[in-house]
C-alpha cells in the first residue's frame, strides 16, 4: 500500500494487489488519513488478480511491482508485456530473481534505463534494488 499510495498522488487511478489482508486494511486507513481516493486494492495472488484486471480492460501506463523473494510469477510478467505500459518499476529484494525476471521483460520489448541498489539492511547480505524499465518504442 505504501508504494501505491505514494504513486496515487501523481496518477489518475492506482490498483494495488496484496496477498495480506491486514496490509490492505492499513493501506485503506492510510489513504483515508491522507485523503486519497483514486485507488482500489485487491486481496489475493497477483498472478491471479493482475491478469483478470487486464482482461477486464484495465490498462496502465506505469506498472510498479514489488514481488516476494521468489520474484514474479510468469503470468504477472506475461500480463505486463501484453499490457504494454510505458514504464515498469521493479522493486526487488533478491538480485537473482530480479535478473531472471528482467530477462523476460527485456525479451518482451523493454529496456533497463536505471538500476539503483538500496542498502535497507545494513551489515547484512540483503539489498533492495529499484529498476526502471521503458518500453522499447518509448526509449
Amino acid at each position: 500500500g505504501t508504494i501505491s499510495l505514494a504513486a496515487a498522488k501523481k496518477a489518475k487511478h492506482v490498483y494495488g494487489i496484496e496477498i495480506v489482508q491486514e496490509a490492505i486494511d492499513d493501506a485503506n486507513e492510510n489513504a483515508r488519513k491522507n485523503k486519497i481516493d483514486n485507488f482500489a486494492f485487491y486481496c489475493g495472488k497477483a498472478e491471479e488478480i493482475f491478469p483478470k484486471l487486464h482482461n477486464q480492460g484495465i490498462d496502465a501506463n506505469v506498472v510498479i511491482i514489488d514481488p516476494p523473494r521468489k520474484g514474479c510469477e510468469k503470468s504477472v510478467l506475461d500480463t505486463i508485456i501484453k499490457m504494454k505500459p510505458e514504464r515498469v518499476v521493479y522493486v526487488s529484494c533478491n538480485p537473482s530473481t530480479l535478473a531472471r525476471d528482467l530477462k523476460i521483460l527485456l525479451d518482451g520489448g523493454y529496456r533497463v534505463v536505471e538500476i539503483q541498489p538500496v542498502d535497507m539492511f545494513p551489515h547484512s547480505v540483503h539489498v533492495e534494488t529499484c529498476s526502471l524499465l521503458v518500453r522499447q518504442s518509448q526509449a
